[in-house]
């Protein structure tokens, strides 16, 4: 089985620090996002990870080739025309049934279903209460999707799409691509799960299976608990005790951390080389070698290399020299 792995995106809603930092690289609780999937891999008999490029693609595949014993190849989407487009570019390498994960979130799925279910395709969502902000699948009465509806206005599913998706008809997948292709964009787009509908017009069985958990890291509300989450579920790392130091658990402390007459957490993440001094930082997520001084930092996100000192800042995003409001 090949993975196909779209990270082309420029992840806008965590401008700045996403100008100098792919989004799938973006550390939570002290690790890129894109390590937490390529953990849940795990025990699957993968043959290449096929990494769909664009932003910053030099960066991904350097860190790929560096931390990852798979095999790995990387095509550029120069043309960012939608999920369909992106997966369609993997087309060339593909001689098998294939995983496609997007690469926003952190989620618990037990991806063993994909060697034993009954169906053409398997589709993972996650039942959530605000279903009118996602696509939503609808199922028949055993579970196998029907379609998929974005941002519904009527309660007609509350299973939210989560982007991951495991298709064992593989050439439906690009016949139905290919229709999709050939039909008229929405907002500039062609959409994947366009995709899947005409699979599903034409006789396929997509399976949906619902996910344990889906932790979304695409903006600085919803990366924030994510970091809690993974804090809570055995990411903490505590600093050793020092004098001046106050510390409210859960936090992760990477080593090579200087704090000094400080207090921080809870639901804080510090990385190697970064220095807080004389501050207050909660609800927040320190990248490497910051500096933090005389200041109060809160449910905020502070880029690699920043320098913040005798601000308070609170729902921003720090990049080095330029601080932006997070949306």
């Amino acid at each position: 089985m090949k993975v196909i792995l779209p990270v082309a995106g420029k992840g806008t809603r965590l401008l700045p620090i996403t100008k100098h930092v792919p989004k799938p690289l973006v550390r939570v609780a002290g690790r890129p996002v894109l390590d937490y999937v390529i953990d849940k891999l795990q025990g699957l008999s993968v043959e290449e990870l096929i990494f769909i490029t664009g932003h910053l693609k030099e960066q991904i595949e350097q860190y790929v080739r560096a931390a990852y014993d798979i095999p790995a190849r990387f095509v550029e989407q120069r043309l960012q025309d939608g999920t369909a487009g992106a997966v369609n570019l993997a087309r060339p390498f593909v001689d098998g049934p294939v995983l496609i994960v997007f690469v926003d979130t952190v989620f618990d799925a037990d991806l063993s279903l994909l060697q034993r279910a009954d169906a053409d395709g398997i589709i993972w969502a996650k039942e959530v209460e605000d279903y009118q902000r996602y696509g939503v699948v609808v199922t028949d009465e055993q579970g196998y999707m029907q379609r998929i509806v974005e941002k519904p206005s009527e309660p007609i599913s509350n299973l939210a799409n989560i982007g991951l998706y495991y298709l064992r008809d593989w050439r439906m997948l690009f016949e139905g691509i290919d229709h999709t292709l050939a039909g008229p964009q929405f907002k500039g787009e062609w959409f994947l799960t366009d995709a899947f509908q005409y699979m599903i017009d034409h006789g396929r069985k997509l399976l949906t299976a619902e996910v344990g958990g889906w932790y979304d890291c695409g903006k600085v509300e919803t990366i924030l608990s994510t970091n809690l989450h993974l804090l809570e579920h055995g990411r903490r790392r505590h600093p050793e005790a020092r004098s001046g130091v106050t510390v409210v658990d859960p936090v992760f402390v990477a080593d090579g951390v200087t704090l000094e007459d400080c207090a921080i957490g809870p639901n804080v993440s510090i990385d190697a080389g970064a220095v807080v001094r004389r501050s207050t930082v909660r609800d927040a997520i320190i990248g490497r070698d910051a500096v933090v001084e005389g200041s109060t930092v809160t449910h905020a996100l502070v880029g690699d290399d920043s320098v913040v000192t005798d601000l308070n800042l609170h729902n921003m995003v720090v990049a080095r020299d330029e601080i932006a409001e997070a949306p």
